[in-house]
């Protein structure tokens, strides 16, 4: 795809284009970088390498630049390809000339063309997203632990010691098998996340293709260790008191408490403990004292590329089943547009176009719920009905479309990767 608007060419990055401008558009923008030259080398050619990185260009002088990863996001216990979005910037020189927004609307273009139907970013000013149909979904979320709280873990409750472990996972009393991961276990790290997510049914966390997880576990300053049902990835935290847990994911009890013991043993040495969890990880359970800091480190925000293969994809609670109503406008992406039909049942949902199949027989038209790309972003990722009213984001339907849609779409979105 290539662009040209007001004299400017955007496109992807091709081979041979000169990345140094790319890296001190990067300074320029966000400061040091976190990762050495060379890592961000090798992390800019496997963008170039799948047409993953566009640049907006005047003549031969680089403006602006943007980069996606290709991604599962699972939602309710299903995955849902997702594009997540990276890297926005401009030149400070060339800022306030409408660039970020013509660079966003064709990395849209670029993301619908390829078959994406969602699409997630961390924003710095969520102005121009929010423009672009983009909305507040969920967080991410940090942990502060202090490491000694993390050598002795409060004890399972023996009134629940019957109920053994979950399927799948180790069985109570079962010696939990945890060995240290490299970059040839991305497959395997890629499974073990998948099925924790969709046991746990966990909304908005995400999981990266094998190459950006190898590459990431090549890195000399990442620790990892891999179980039949978890996968833990930490590293020390820009000084020798403080580790970062990156990762820390398990399906049943014991593997939790093996995973978090490894992390403990760093007691003798680290002083404090900052973990990427999700608002209800066990570990607030888990710790023999009140000693968690919890925080919402940052919000990130939400596009629905496709309306119709979003909701296809999704998980939704097997006991629920709706029909509802929707009206649904997206000036950017004329296909999401227009009256549907929103079907869940059996844990399945489904986008069907009219809203006949929402009419109950005799009880004349429905009063369809309008909803534009951010409102339907907000509601995917489970932001409260009332919420969206009170913000605008939502208008139309009644009391009983109201609770359909709380039902179905209930949901504590996180992530647990910052990209």
């Amino acid at each position: 795809m290539t662009s040209v608007q007001s004299g400017l060419t955007i496109r992807p990055f091709r081979a041979g284009d000169d990345l140094d401008a790319e890296l001190d558009l990067r300074h320029r923008a966000f400061g040091p970088a976190d990762l050495t030259r060379e890592q961000w080398l090798d992390e800019l050619h496997a963008c170039i390498a799948q047409a993953r990185l566009l640049g907006v260009w005047d003549g031969a002088e680089l403006l602006g630049a943007v980069r996606f990863y290709s991604m599962l996001q699972w939602w309710h216990g299903r995955a849902v390809p997702m594009a997540g979005v990276a890297g926005v910037k401009v030149a400070p020189e060339a800022r306030r000339r409408g660039i970020g927004r013509a660079m966003m609307r064709a990395l849209l273009d670029t993301l619908a063309e390829r078959g994406y139907p969602l699409s997630a970013l961390y924003p710095a000013t969520a102005r121009l997203y929010r423009s672009l149909g983009w909305e507040i979904a969920g967080g991410y979320y940090l942990a502060e632990i202090p490491a000694r709280s993390l050598v002795s873990l409060s004890p399972p409750d023996p009134h629940a010691a019957a109920g053994g472990g979950a399927a799948g996972g180790a069985a109570a009393g079962e010696q939990v098998r945890v060995r240290r991961a490299g970059p040839k276990d991305a497959a395997a790290v890629i499974a073990v996340l998948g099925e924790v997510h969709r046991r746990n049914a966990d909304c908005g966390p995400s999981t990266r293709d094998a190459d950006g997880i190898a590459r990431w576990l090549a890195r000399p300053e990442m620790f990892a260790y891999l179980a039949d049902d978890g996968f833990l990835a930490y590293r020390w935290d820009g000084s020798d008191a403080a580790l970062l847990v990156q990762v820390i994911q398990a399906a049943s009890a014991q593997t939790t408490r093996a995973l978090w013991g490894i992390v403990g043993s760093h007691a003798s040495v680290a002083r404090t403990v900052h973990a990427a969890v999700g608002p209800d990880d066990p570990v607030g359970w888990l710790l023999g004292e009140a000693d968690l800091g919890f925080d919402l480190h940052e919000a990130w925000m939400l596009r629905v590329v496709s309306a119709a293969a979003a909701i296809e994809g999704r998980g939704f609670p097997p006991a629920v089943r709706v029909s509802v109503p929707l009206l649904l406008a997206d000036s950017e992406i004329a296909s999401n547009a227009g009256p549907r039909t929103l079907l869940v049942a059996d844990g399945r949902g489904l986008l069907r176009p009219g809203l006949g199949a929402a009419a109950a027989a005799g009880s004349g038209p429905p009063d369809p719920v309008v909803l534009g790309p951010r409102g339907l972003a907000a509601l995917y990722a489970g932001v409260p009905v009332p919420t969206l009213r009170r913000a605008g984001l939502m208008t139309g339907g009644s009391e009983r479309t109201d609770a359909d849609l709380g039902a179905a779409f209930a949901a504590r979105s996180f992530s647990l990767d910052h990209f």
